[in-house]
């Protein structure tokens, strides 16, 4: 709350601790349904793979390698002339590109018929307008979505109608079939490589160190956990007359290093894939110390991490470069799962998928999605609400029969009191479970009592709601005041009793939160005996 600087000042330097002890009041109480962790703070999260494509690209960035864009779409030609005898089976797992083919739409008599059925009677110059507008799209001069604005704009009618005529009066446009040509998408990322060096060499000379990640595409018989038909590809290549296997050891070691690996296997690929020259295709096993003792199946620490290899001459004098090329590829989904400890490729890709991943929420989370019900609009509503509260925490075990006045004031002309009662003999003011609070404890949403018993679920304090029973019933008190006012009740009780569910203490949980604890099997045991009341009387 705002204050005066002036009058701080002057009171400090007459009367130090009072003015300090004062300044309380300065501080704004946040309203029901307000207070943490309700009120937090959100912030964005990164995705594990683009999270990791970010560090891969600084880490390269750091050991001097300047970052180029591959194509991604690649001729089946290139292709053969890259993969050469392998060929055929890399296009096997490559998907080729296909389009709609612009059909050969005649207008005969009976179309024109039902044409002018639709649009209203037209001229012979816009039938020949019709005609001419389909002519310009089978030879590709209008494109697809300019069809209908164009043909629209020529008869001068709505977009809507055209739709209509199209749909009706051409179903050989609905009757199209994708024809695939020899364009690829790329498989692997040396497709591109191939074709980027070529072109780099018609202006500039070696040595180049040379990185790209971007997307890969392979259609594989089927997405598992450890394959995807779409990933991501880090890779580098390195030209130099003087390049050997031994700078691609260097560079994994380098590049690696920098996620945490200490120590690295080089092993003989038993691929031995044709684009690359003899021995020396090698796979990088590398050791991470958190992997040990897993759950997954690197629970010895070492993981294959990514392939490198010199380039065979045979495929490189097809594109005219004549200098070797070391080339190392690393995927990055799988970089990514190492980083994040995640154990299925798809869970961790697509998080939002249900078919893929286990929803999960922390007992923070969860704790955000339990509000109060009924809550006070007015200021003397929330003076009632803290009043009550107040009085059953200086009396809740005194003893029964007794009664204690908790507000007495004026709402909207009436005289309003308000007090905490119990009539009944032999018992308190409180029941047992008045000042149990709500917490999230290992996904179950419970209503507990602060001892020693329970002292694990209280030690979280983002999973405490904050909300005790008092609270809540207090709340459903004060707004109910406020509407017994307004309808000009003389008398109200609110009351608690055996509580047995959360709507019975005015506790509510969001949609959210109940599917979710519903979906895990886990609890939502919001009950015991409060036996409390609140009495208003209204004049």
């Amino acid at each position: 709350m705002k204050f005066d600087p002036d009058k701080i000042r002057k009171d400090a330097s007459e009367d130090f601790d009072r003015t300090w002890n004062d300044s309380a009041k300065y501080v704004k109480k946040p309203l029901l349904n307000d207070h943490y962790p309700l009120t937090s703070i959100n912030y964005g999260k990164p995705h594990p793979v683009y999270d990791t494509i970010a560090k891969l690209r600084e880490a390269y960035l750091r050991m001097g390698f300047e970052e180029i864009m591959n194509p991604i779409i690649v001729d089946e030609q290139d292709v053969h002339k890259q993969f050469g005898q392998e060929a055929l089976a890399v296009l096997d797992r490559c998907f080729y590109l296909a389009g709609l083919p612009r059909p050969n739409a005649g207008i005969s008599d009976e179309r024109i018929s039902k044409i002018k059925e639709m649009l209203g009677d037209l001229s012979t110059e816009d039938i020949d307008l019709i005609r001419k507008v389909l002519h310009a799209y089978k030879k590709g001069d209008i494109e697809g979505d300019d069809l209908v604005p164009e043909m629209a704009a020529k008869l001068e009618v709505s977009d809507s109608l055209i739709v209509e005529v199209i749909d009706q009066v051409f179903p050989e446009f609905k009757e199209l079939t994708p024809k695939a040509g020899k364009r690829t998408l790329r498989s692997h990322m040396t497709s591109g490589w191939f074709i980027s060096l070529s072109e780099i060499l018609k202006r500039r000379e070696p040595p180049f160190n040379l990185f790209s990640i971007d997307r890969c595409f392979r259609r594989e018989q089927q997405e598992d956990a450890a394959r995807l038909m779409t990933y991501y590809s880090a890779s580098c290549v390195i030209m130099d007359e003087d390049v050997t296997v031994d700078h691609g050891k260097a560079v994994a070691q380098a590049l690696l290093s920098q996620f945490g690996f200490e120590k690295f296997q080089f092993r003989p690929d038993e691929k031995r894939s044709k684009y690359y020259s003899p021995d020396t295709q090698i796979e990088v096993f590398a050791y991470h110390p958190k992997l040990v003792d897993s759950n997954t199946k690197y629970s010895d620490g070492w993981v294959e991490i990514a392939t490198f290899g010199i380039y065979s001459p045979i495929p490189l004098s097809k594109y005219e470069i004549p200098y070797p090329v070391m080339n190392l590829g690393l995927g990055v989904e799988r970089l990514a799962m190492i980083i994040h400890e995640a154990t299925d490729l798809r869970g961790m890709s697509y998080p939002q998928m249900e078919l893929y991943s286990e929803w999960e929420m922390s007992d923070s989370e969860l704790a955000r999605h339990v509000e109060i019900d009924m809550i006070p609009e007015t200021s003397q509503g929330r003076e009632i609400f803290e009043a009550i509260v107040k009085q059953c925490e200086i009396h809740a075990s005194e003893p029964s029969p007794c009664e204690f006045p908790a507000w007495e004031g004026e709402i909207e002309g009436h005289n309003v009191k308000v007090s905490v009662i119990e009539p009944e003999e032999d018992t308190k003011l409180c029941g047992p479970a008045a000042f149990n609070e709500i917490v999230i404890y290992n996904n179950d949403i419970l209503g507990l009592p602060n001892n020693k018993k329970w002292k694990k679920a209280f030690s979280n304090h983002s999973a405490r709601t904050g909300v005790r029973f008092i609270e809540a019933l207090a709340a459903k008190a004060a707004s109910e005041v406020e509407d017994a006012v307004a309808k000009g009740d003389t008398e109200i009780e609110t009351r608690a009793r055996i509580i047995k569910t959360p709507a019975e203490i005015n506790i509510k949980l969001s949609t959210l939160a109940q599917r979710y604890v519903t979906g895990k099997n886990k609890k939502i045991d919001i009950r015991g005996p409060m036996f409390t009341t609140i009495k208003t009387e209204i004049s």
